[in-house]
Protein backbone atom coordinates (compact mmCIF):
# COMPACT_ATOMS: atom_id res chain seq x y z
CA UNK A 1 0.00 0.00 0.00
CA UNK A 2 1.40 3.13 -0.93
CA UNK A 3 2.00 5.97 1.95
CA UNK A 4 1.58 3.37 4.89
CA UNK A 5 3.66 5.54 7.10
CA UNK A 6 1.41 8.54 6.43
CA UNK A 7 -1.91 6.85 6.56
CA UNK A 8 -0.77 5.29 10.24
CA UNK A 9 0.10 8.88 11.17
CA UNK A 10 -3.41 10.33 10.65
CA UNK A 11 -4.77 7.11 11.75
CA UNK A 12 -2.92 8.05 14.87
CA UNK A 13 -3.72 11.57 15.07
CA UNK A 14 -7.40 11.18 14.14
CA UNK A 15 -7.62 8.71 17.38
CA UNK A 16 -5.91 11.65 19.57
CA UNK A 17 -8.59 13.88 18.01
CA UNK A 18 -11.33 11.88 20.53
CA UNK A 19 -9.06 10.83 23.28
CA UNK A 20 -7.50 14.67 23.61
CA UNK A 21 -11.30 15.75 23.30
CA UNK A 22 -10.13 18.19 20.71
CA UNK A 23 -12.77 16.97 18.38
CA UNK A 24 -15.21 14.85 20.07
CA UNK A 25 -17.12 11.59 18.34
CA UNK A 26 -16.90 11.74 14.49
CA UNK A 27 -16.55 15.70 14.21
CA UNK A 28 -13.56 17.10 12.74
CA UNK A 29 -11.15 15.97 9.69
CA UNK A 30 -7.39 15.37 9.13
CA UNK A 31 -4.98 15.18 6.25
CA UNK A 32 -1.37 15.04 4.73
CA UNK A 33 0.47 16.43 1.61
CA UNK A 34 1.26 13.39 -0.08
CA UNK A 35 1.84 12.28 -3.75
CA UNK A 36 0.82 8.48 -5.03
CA UNK A 37 2.02 7.97 -8.84
CA UNK A 38 3.59 11.20 -9.60
CA UNK A 39 0.55 13.33 -8.99
CA UNK A 40 0.60 15.72 -6.14
CA UNK A 41 -2.11 15.72 -3.65
CA UNK A 42 -3.19 14.90 -0.40
CA UNK A 43 -4.39 11.81 1.96
CA UNK A 44 -7.70 12.47 3.99
CA UNK A 45 -9.53 10.89 6.74
CA UNK A 46 -12.74 8.96 5.01
CA UNK A 47 -16.57 10.59 5.85
CA UNK A 48 -18.60 9.38 8.55
CA UNK A 49 -16.37 6.69 9.90
CA UNK A 50 -15.90 6.50 13.44
CA UNK A 51 -12.17 7.14 14.02
CA UNK A 52 -11.74 3.87 16.38
CA UNK A 53 -12.22 1.59 13.18
CA UNK A 54 -10.10 3.52 10.84
CA UNK A 55 -7.54 1.24 8.91
CA UNK A 56 -4.73 2.79 6.20
CA UNK A 57 -7.01 1.48 3.20
CA UNK A 58 -10.23 3.67 4.82
CA UNK A 59 -7.58 6.67 4.22
CA UNK A 60 -8.38 8.38 0.54
CA UNK A 61 -6.19 10.00 -1.47
CA UNK A 62 -7.11 13.18 -3.77
CA UNK A 63 -5.29 14.77 -6.10
CA UNK A 64 -4.99 18.77 -5.91
CA UNK A 65 -6.72 19.20 -9.41
CA UNK A 66 -9.44 16.39 -8.17
CA UNK A 67 -12.82 16.52 -7.30
CA UNK A 68 -14.30 14.29 -5.19
CA UNK A 69 -17.90 14.59 -6.60
CA UNK A 70 -16.98 13.61 -10.15
CA UNK A 71 -14.65 10.63 -9.52
CA UNK A 72 -16.00 7.28 -8.30
CA UNK A 73 -14.83 6.13 -4.88
CA UNK A 74 -15.30 3.20 -2.70
CA UNK A 75 -15.33 5.15 0.38
CA UNK A 76 -15.96 9.01 0.12
CA UNK A 77 -13.67 11.32 1.36
CA UNK A 78 -14.32 13.91 4.56
CA UNK A 79 -17.20 16.07 3.53
CA UNK A 80 -14.38 18.80 3.83
CA UNK A 81 -11.94 17.91 1.30
CA UNK A 82 -12.73 20.86 -0.66
CA UNK A 83 -11.08 23.57 2.15
CA UNK A 84 -8.46 20.17 2.37
CA UNK A 85 -7.50 20.69 -1.29
CA UNK A 86 -7.52 24.69 -1.60
CA UNK A 87 -5.40 25.27 1.78
CA UNK A 88 -2.19 22.83 -0.12
CA UNK A 89 -2.90 25.31 -3.19
CA UNK A 90 -2.84 28.13 -1.66
CA UNK A 91 -0.51 27.47 1.13
CA UNK A 92 2.51 25.93 -0.24
CA UNK A 93 4.12 26.16 2.90
CA UNK A 94 1.06 23.62 4.35
CA UNK A 95 2.14 20.32 4.70
CA UNK A 96 -0.81 18.64 6.93
CA UNK A 97 -3.92 20.15 7.76
CA UNK A 98 -6.21 19.69 11.61
CA UNK A 99 -9.67 20.64 11.28
CA UNK A 100 -11.49 20.40 14.75
CA UNK A 101 -15.15 20.96 16.00
CA UNK A 102 -13.22 21.53 19.77
CA UNK A 103 -15.44 22.80 22.34
CA UNK A 104 -14.20 26.50 22.86
CA UNK A 105 -13.04 27.63 20.08
CA UNK A 106 -16.65 26.12 18.35
CA UNK A 107 -18.00 28.36 20.49
CA UNK A 108 -16.53 31.72 20.27
CA UNK A 109 -16.73 30.58 16.21
CA UNK A 110 -21.09 31.23 16.97
CA UNK A 111 -19.93 34.85 17.58
CA UNK A 112 -18.50 35.24 14.16
CA UNK A 113 -16.12 37.71 15.11
CA UNK A 114 -12.14 37.35 15.40
CA UNK A 115 -10.36 36.92 18.69
CA UNK A 116 -8.31 39.88 19.21
CA UNK A 117 -5.26 40.04 21.24
CA UNK A 118 -5.71 39.87 24.65
CA UNK A 119 -2.82 37.31 25.00
CA UNK A 120 0.01 37.57 23.34
CA UNK A 121 -0.28 33.76 22.68
CA UNK A 122 -2.65 34.95 19.48
CA UNK A 123 0.68 35.22 17.43
CA UNK A 124 0.49 31.59 17.18
CA UNK A 125 -2.10 32.00 14.45
CA UNK A 126 0.58 33.92 12.53
CA UNK A 127 -1.59 37.71 13.26
CA UNK A 128 -1.98 40.17 15.47
CA UNK A 129 -5.64 38.52 15.77
CA UNK A 130 -7.34 34.90 14.99
CA UNK A 131 -9.65 35.41 11.85
CA UNK A 132 -13.39 33.87 11.90
CA UNK A 133 -14.29 32.95 8.84
CA UNK A 134 -17.90 33.80 7.61
CA UNK A 135 -20.37 31.06 7.97
CA UNK A 136 -21.33 28.55 4.66
CA UNK A 137 -23.06 25.24 4.92
CA UNK A 138 -20.27 22.68 5.25
CA UNK A 139 -18.67 21.08 2.53
CA UNK A 140 -19.17 23.93 0.27
CA UNK A 141 -16.98 25.94 -2.06
CA UNK A 142 -18.20 29.11 -0.56
CA UNK A 143 -17.37 27.75 2.56
CA UNK A 144 -13.59 27.06 1.49
CA UNK A 145 -13.59 30.39 0.10
CA UNK A 146 -14.64 31.74 3.13
CA UNK A 147 -11.25 29.78 5.68
CA UNK A 148 -8.82 30.43 2.27
CA UNK A 149 -9.76 34.20 2.96
CA UNK A 150 -9.49 33.98 6.68
CA UNK A 151 -6.48 32.25 6.34
CA UNK A 152 -4.55 35.42 4.65
CA UNK A 153 -1.35 35.67 6.90
CA UNK A 154 -2.15 33.32 8.72
CA UNK A 155 -2.13 29.72 9.72
CA UNK A 156 -5.41 29.08 12.15
CA UNK A 157 -8.74 30.62 11.94
CA UNK A 158 -12.19 29.70 13.51
CA UNK A 159 -15.22 28.59 11.25
CA UNK A 160 -18.43 30.57 11.92
CA UNK A 161 -20.67 28.08 13.72
CA UNK A 162 -19.03 25.42 13.05
CA UNK A 163 -15.31 25.06 14.56
CA UNK A 164 -11.13 25.47 13.87
CA UNK A 165 -8.83 24.66 11.20
CA UNK A 166 -4.89 24.65 11.11
CA UNK A 167 -2.17 23.53 8.94
CA UNK A 168 1.46 23.40 9.34
CA UNK A 169 4.59 22.05 8.39
CA UNK A 170 3.93 18.56 10.12
CA UNK A 171 1.27 16.65 11.74
CA UNK A 172 2.69 16.65 15.10
CA UNK A 173 3.08 21.00 15.05
CA UNK A 174 -0.60 20.73 13.01
CA UNK A 175 -2.19 19.19 16.24
CA UNK A 176 -0.35 21.37 18.60
CA UNK A 177 -1.68 24.76 16.55
CA UNK A 178 -4.88 23.63 17.09
CA UNK A 179 -4.70 22.65 20.62
CA UNK A 180 -3.69 26.13 21.28
CA UNK A 181 -6.18 27.36 19.48
CA UNK A 182 -8.68 25.89 21.53
CA UNK A 183 -6.74 26.72 24.74
CA UNK A 184 -6.49 30.20 23.82
CA UNK A 185 -10.70 30.37 23.45
CA UNK A 186 -10.67 28.39 26.04
CA UNK A 187 -9.31 31.34 28.45
CA UNK A 188 -11.23 34.20 26.01
CA UNK A 189 -14.61 32.65 27.36
CA UNK A 190 -13.31 33.30 30.81
CA UNK A 191 -11.92 36.45 30.57
CA UNK A 192 -15.27 37.36 28.72
CA UNK A 193 -16.79 36.38 31.90
CA UNK A 194 -14.84 39.11 33.70
CA UNK A 195 -15.98 41.64 31.72
CA UNK A 196 -14.40 43.25 28.32
CA UNK A 197 -10.38 42.15 28.46
CA UNK A 198 -7.59 44.49 28.29
CA UNK A 199 -6.50 44.14 24.62
CA UNK A 200 -2.49 44.23 23.50
CA UNK A 201 -1.65 47.11 21.23
CA UNK A 202 -1.01 46.74 17.90
CA UNK A 203 2.57 48.01 18.44
CA UNK A 204 2.94 45.37 21.20
CA UNK A 205 1.69 42.38 18.86
CA UNK A 206 4.22 43.32 16.64
CA UNK A 207 6.89 42.90 18.61
CA UNK A 208 5.53 39.60 19.59
CA UNK A 209 5.34 38.57 16.50
CA UNK A 210 8.69 39.61 15.62
CA UNK A 211 10.53 37.64 18.58
CA UNK A 212 8.10 34.76 17.32
CA UNK A 213 9.66 34.86 13.86
CA UNK A 214 13.19 35.01 15.51
CA UNK A 215 12.39 31.82 17.65
CA UNK A 216 10.97 29.49 14.85
CA UNK A 217 14.19 30.60 12.82
CA UNK A 218 16.27 29.99 15.60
Amino acid sequence: MKNLDQRNKIIEYSLKLNSTNLSPLRSGNISLRGKENDKEGYLITPSGKKYETLKPEDIIFMGLNEDAENIDLTIKPSSEWRFHRDIYINKKEAQAIVHAHSPHATAVSSHGKPIPPFHYMIALAGGDDIKCAEYATFGTEELSRNVIKALKNRSACLMSNHGQVAFGKNLEDTFELAQEVENICHQYTIALRLGQPKILSFEEMKKVLDKAKSYKKG
